[in-house]
């Protein structure tokens, strides 16, 4: 119902339609009176649309990074793939219902990525849409469900191999009687303790010698669940090589520096065709012919033995020497 009142500086015209105020002031009343006329009718037939003609796709996305996003494991990775999002083809600005199946093929044949990127980005989608449905309630069916994904790419089925390894430690400045003292060698060892258990890049980067125990180190925020990795005798001394080297962090290294130094050491190495996470294929195939398959997937945190099939790559002669 519309409200007009004098004002210090003309007529004050304010309208409540279901709950919702708005109000502005006017010269003249009967200016007042035509607007609260027409912004009445205006929340009357806005108040009538459905929630997927109401909110945009902007509106789900933000809402999306900023309120579920932080509660994952994964935050980083999936805001910087939302905000990638934001800036795409997609039609950011527009109801949701205007983004169907066919505007998200669209969307998906215009990738210039991979087919696993793909992929990934499609989940994170449908994900959001999902959210959007059970629990915002502002849609009822999700549209990245009727939109065909890229074939899954054949898993990667890369070990590699110790003259790569002595190359690339060369290439680092690394030598096993050497001080370590500078980050490059940091990573050389980084690298060592990743094809000895299998950890993953962000795993040691972040691992500080509060985890670090006498025959394992704690991992308290993986990819998947709170895992404990078991270290060999040669894990220790590796990890010993570093003490000194930083109070609380065991390689003092971000991310970001691991991968820029591994790939420069690997390109003055004159070496290509793998990347640190290979390290992690490497270790799997290297632990796995001393310990049975359920050891290799609690080392690992796999919960499923199927996954050990990913990383667990043994070639045809090594596996004939173990049947001898």
């Amino acid at each position: 119902m519309a409200s007009i009142k004098k004002y210090k500086y003309g007529y004050r015209a304010q309208v409540c339609v279901l709950g919702e105020r708005d109000s502005q002031v006017f010269r003249t009343q009967r200016e007042a009176n035509a607007w609260a006329s027409m912004r009445e009718t205006e929340m009357r037939a806005e108040a009538k649309k459905s929630p997927k003609d109401k909110h945009t796709l902007r509106e789900l996305l933000e809402k999306y990074r900023d309120e579920v996003s932080p509660t994952k494991r994964g935050e980083a990775w999936e805001v910087v793939r939302i905000n990638k999002f934001l800036r795409s083809t997609l039609p950011i600005d527009k109801p949701i219902s205007q983004c169907t199946s066919e505007v998200l093929g669209i969307w998906r044949d215009q990738q210039s990525i991979s087919a696993g990127s793909i992929i990934r980005e499609m989940t994170v989608l449908s994900a959001i849409f999902e959210h959007a449905k059970k629990e915002l309630k502002w849609i009822d069916h999700n549209p990245v469900r009727d939109v065909r994904k890229p074939s899954s790419p054949e898993h990667r089925d890369i070990t590699i191999t110790r003259w790569q390894i002595k190359l690339m430690l060369k290439a680092f400045g690394y030598s096993p009687n050497l001080r370590i003292e500078s980050i490059s060698q940091s990573v050389a060892v980084m690298f060592l303790l990743a094809l000895r258990t299998g950890m993953r890049a962000g795993e040691l980067c972040n691992l500080t010698w509060s985890n670090v125990h006498d025959k394992y180190c704690v991992l308290p925020k993986t990819k998947t669940v709170k895992r404990d990795v078991p270290l060999s005798r040669k894990s220790v001394r590796l990890l010993n090589k570093m003490r000194g080297f930083d109070n609380k962090s065991v390689f003092s290294v971000t991310s970001a520096t691991r991968d820029a130094l591994f790939r420069r050491a690997r390109d003055n190495a004159g070496l290509s065709g793998f990347t640190f996470h290979d390290a992690r294929h490497t270790a799997a195939t290297w632990i796995s012919r001393k310990v049975d398959v359920l050891t290799l997937c609690k080392i690992f945190g796999w919960s499923s033995t199927t996954q050990a099939l990913t990383y667990y790559n043994p070639k045809a002669h090594d596996v004939s020497s173990m049947l001898d």
